[in-house]
């Protein structure tokens, strides 16, 4: 399936019931021409980014600096917008899931991991997955469309709001870092995807450092390049095998963009090196990729790239095909990985109380729609 093809999947337009049109999403430019739209001079558009983007005020009449009679004029053609907060859930570890309904009723859900020296938000990039891959949970539900940029921008921004982190704080923060690892493949929305964090980074606003923000893809090898020079963020690469023959099964897209072709990619991606490693992620599947020599190839596989590896216990969800490596073959795997000069940390599986730990990602939009579809077949 070529990028095209993914790239035709919209969004609807940011609008609400009353024909307002959604502030959030535009960067810097747009923000600019739309105020030359309603007659307003260039440096309003700064003053509305530090009230969008610093302070996440939602509501005009609190801009103070902006005269009355323009906060006026603002709430009667736009709006701030949030996703809807359709389930919310908290985990015994502290891991909090939202699943949250977007402007057509679709859902996607984001997660918040508390830890002791930061905190990470796991943002969603499309509605359901294209890739399929075997022990992902999001990977059941299909590809329904991309996010636009404000349905991204507004994740961050809804997670800032739940933990009362307006205005943007310098240090401390609760929510301190982003990886794009919830439900979809980014590098298949890269314009919306770059679009967002390109907001998300900028430093008069959200102002969360690219070194903070990491993208994580099944091996898009096309736009890596582009994902390294124009973001400059992380790249974490969920790898999962080491022959094209298993990962053909259980990573699909590998039949298009086969390991020999990834790693060439990443081995050029702009910016590598030991400061700024490529991840890989490798989850751990009983009696499937978790030997001894499965570890010896992957430490070959990636010589001579600056990286480490991340071990993820697999999470099981309800009819997976998988089972999790034991303890034992977990342990062996990371030792010899870390032998070869590799970091190897094993990953805590966070939230799964909540089906909220790696994998285990997936809105309820397909069974919402079944269960209406029925209702109407009763009716």
């Amino acid at each position: 399936m070529s990028t095209e093809k993914h790239a035709a999947t919209f969004a609807p337009p940011a609008v609400n019931a009353d024909g307002k049109r959604d502030l959030i999403g535009l960067d810097r430019g747009e923000l600019e021409a739309l105020m030359a739209e309603v007659g307003e001079p260039k440096f309003r558009a700064r003053q509305l980014w530090h009230w969008l983007y610093h302070r996440g005020e939602r509501d005009f009449a609190q801009m103070h600096n902006l005269s009355k009679e323009f906060r006026q004029r603002l709430g009667e053609k736009f709006y701030v917008g949030r996703p809807g907060i359709a389930v919310d859930l908290a985990s015994k570890d502290g891991t909090h899931k939202w699943l949250l309904e977007l402007r057509d009723g679709q859902k996607v859900e984001a997660v918040h991991i508390p830890e002791e020296d930061r905190g990470t938000l796991c943002v969603s990039s499309q509605v359901g997955c294209t890739l399929t891959c075997k022990f992902c949970h999001t990977g059941t539900q299909r590809l329904v469309r991309n996010l636009a940029a404000d349905e991204i921008v507004g994740q961050v921004m809804m997670a800032r709001d739940h933990l009362g982190e307006w205005p943007s704080p310098k240090d401390g923060r609760m929510l301190s870092n982003i990886v794009m690892m919830g439900m979809g493949e980014p590098l298949y929305n890269f314009e919306n995807v770059a679009k967002a964090l390109k907001i998300v980074m900028d430093g008069e606003g959200i102002a969360i450092s690219k070194r903070r923000i990491t993208l994580s893809t099944a091996g898009v090898v096309p736009l890596i390049e582009r994902c390294g020079a124009e973001l400059g963020v992380n790249l974490a690469v969920s790898l999962h095998a080491v022959n094209d023959e298993l990962r053909d099964q259980i990573v699909p897209i590998n039949k298009k963009y086969p390991i020999r072709e990834l790693m060439a990619a990443l081995r050029n991606y702009p910016g590598l090196n030991n400061a700024r490693r490529i991840t890989f992620e490798y989850v751990m599947l009983k009696g499937v990729n978790d030997s001894k020599a499965d570890a010896h190839a992957l430490v070959k596989l990636i010589k001579g790239i600056p990286a480490k590896v991340n071990l993820i216990p697999f999470n099981p969800w309800p009819g997976a095909p998988f089972e999790r490596s034991t303890p034992g073959a977990i342990r062996d795997f990371s030792d010899i990985v870390f032998d070869a000069g590799y970091s190897s940390p094993v990953r805590t599986p966070r939230g799964e109380d909540i089906m909220a730990a790696c994998g285990q990602l997936k809105s309820d939009s397909v069974k919402q729609r079944r269960s209406a579809r029925d209702r109407e077949a009763a009716a």
